[in-house]
């Protein structure tokens, strides 16, 4: 995943919104969201390549998610898979706090990631170029292929768009996939720069991201109401149509 967007008791009638996009290789083969055979209370997308998933949600009210921290350069012999940081939280029992200083004490096993991991007690986020965990204050986040917050901007663009969005006193599921469509890139002075050269940081600019052979492969809206009412839908871009995976829980 490489952009998410968080309004954590914010708006006044959906105490959580979140909207996300994840970027990755077209080739690459993955599941679309739905319950998984070996953990039926789990419903997220999946990698088929490692096992794991870039953002999910239980029938208890646990949530995790996950982006990449871009560094091109950074080599590491056979680093553990950061997809399974996400799907290990969802379908363990750890709170949100303890799990992330787990994951802390073993981050230079991984390449560089961003990790939000949600209990009851609400949003917690390491990643393991930053040093520490964070609980998440009431606030709106975006995050990408940095840190947390870091002005980058689509990141910016999406906080800006996603605060437009949850302004009245209904929130709308197509004005939240909305936000996600779009395709408007950064002017090269504001560009990051990454070490993946100008080029790609340009095509990478965007919320929703198109090329040759990378993009944006599904976009994922979570609405969850005071009353506990979560509802989780995801759109999928393998080409053609776009395919749609939605479920609702009522949430403990």
């Amino acid at each position: 995943m490489c952009t998410l967007l968080l309004a954590d008791r914010v708006h006044p009638k959906y105490p959580l919104i979140l909207a996300a996009n994840r970027d990755e290789f077209y080739h690459r083969p993955t599941a679309p969201a739905a319950f998984w055979e070996d953990a039926p209370q789990l419903f997220a997308g999946r990698d088929l390549v490692h096992g794991g998933t870039w953002l999910g949600v239980t029938d208890g009210g646990r949530i995790a998610a996950l982006t990449n921290y871009r560094q091109p350069h950074f080599v590491l012999p056979h680093p553990l898979s950061r997809g399974r940081l996400v799907s290990d939280f969802l379908v363990g029992q750890a709170v949100a706090d303890e799990y992330l200083q787990r994951v802390r004490a073993m981050g230079a096993a991984y390449l560089g990631f961003n990790l939000l991991a949600r209990d009851r007690a609400g949003f917690h986020y390491y990643s393991n170029r930053d040093g520490d965990t964070q609980k998440l204050a009431p606030g709106i986040y975006g995050m990408s292929n940095h840190l947390l917050d870091t002005p980058w901007p689509k990141v910016v663009r999406g906080k800006e768009a996603l605060s437009r969005a949850i302004a009245g006193d209904e929130v709308e599921v197509e004005d939240l996939f909305a936000l996600l469509a779009d395709r408007s890139k950064a002017s090269d002075e504001e560009l990051p720069d990454t070490g993946v050269g100008v080029e790609r940081e340009r095509m990478l600019s965007s919320i929703f991201i198109e090329s040759e052979y990378y993009g944006t492969r599904s976009s994922t809206v979570l609405l969850v109401d005071r009353d506990g009412q979560a509802l989780f839908v995801e759109r999928n871009f393998d080409g053609g149509s776009p395919r749609e995976s939605t479920v609702s829980f009522d949430w403990p």
